[in-house]
Parts: C-alpha cells; structure tokens; sequence
C-alpha cells in the first residue's frame, strides 16, 4: 500500500477525522479525538499505528518491516515499512487493529453517543 491509499483507508473508519496536531507534516489519523495512526509526510516510507504491547512484540518478531515506532512509546506504537513486502491485507488489519485499541479507550457513553464498536480484524 502507498500512504494515499493507507489515508483513504483510514478515513474510512467509523468517525476518522485527520489533522496535523504537531507540525505541519506530521498527518495524524484520529476517533474520538485520540490518535490512532500517524505519518510524516516528508518520509511516506514509514506509517506509524498503536498496537496491543504483546501483540506489537509478536509482529517486530515476525516482520522485519515492523519495528517498534520512533519518538513514541515502543510498548504502544509500531511502525510499517509501506515500501517493504508487508502484505496490503495486514497492513488494513493492523490500521483496523489499532482503531480498535483507541475506541476500546473511548468511554461508553462516548462510543455509545459515537455510534461505534469495535471492528471485526479480519478480512
């Protein structure tokens, strides 16, 4: 996947806004107001997504083109080579997976008020 199609997938997502909360080319990819996915613009190659702490350990192990993200908590944070050989497929489930970890976040009567759940993972 190129970053185009990583943003639009994004804003597909139930309530997905975009902004540029620190600067005017890091894109941050937001529910609920809490990010959940970041990418600098100046440097498309990586793509940056939370992620549940064992289950970011298990994909840096199984995938050299995931590694634990720069500038942000490694427990919570990965990033994706997009230039890599990571399948599209994984790539839009962990997107899923990390809009997941925001909304479990979120209050109920936010997600309720929302109108949001958490997504299946799958494809």
């Amino acid at each position: 996947m190129d970053i185009e199609q990583v943003r639009n997938f994004c804003l597909t997502l139930p309530h997905a806004k975009e902004d540029f909360p620190f600067d005017e080319t890091t894109l941050a990819f937001r529910v609920g107001g809490k990010i959940f996915a970041m990418v600098d613009l100046e440097d498309t190659e990586w793509f940056v997504l939370k992620c549940e702490p064992d289950y970011a350990l298990d994909l840096r192990e199984k995938y050299t083109d995931i590694k634990g993200a720069w500038h942000m908590n490694k427990k919570y944070w990965n990033q994706l080579n997009l230039t890599g050989a990571l399948p599209d497929s994984l790539v839009r489930r962990l997107i899923i997976h990390s809009y997941n970890e925001v909304v479990k976040k979120l209050t109920k009567r936010t997600r309720m008020e929302m109108g949001i759940s958490i997504m299946k993972e799958t494809e």
